[in-house]
């Protein structure tokens, strides 16, 4: 049996919550999930919408690169 491993280059997340410190913390648990997976945030971005009703909703991408590369 031939195992072979191959590390991840590249990982992208989203994330969305009703408010701010609830989406942070969303972020923060996976940062170090992935941490653990030796890939460190390349790049993070945010929007806010505000519904009909006047409620707000926080989404987040977060792009993931290896160490290495």
């Amino acid at each position: 049996m031939n195992l072979q491993l191959d590390l991840i280059e590249d990982k992208v997340e989203l994330f969305e919550a009703r408010d701010l410190p609830s989406l942070e913390k969303k972020m923060n648990e996976r940062i170090e999930i992935n941490k653990s997976i030796l890939l460190k945030v390349h790049s993070a971005s945010h929007q806010m919408h505000v519904d009909q009703n006047g409620a707000t909703f926080y989404t987040a991408l977060v792009h993931f690169k290896n160490n290495k590369a």
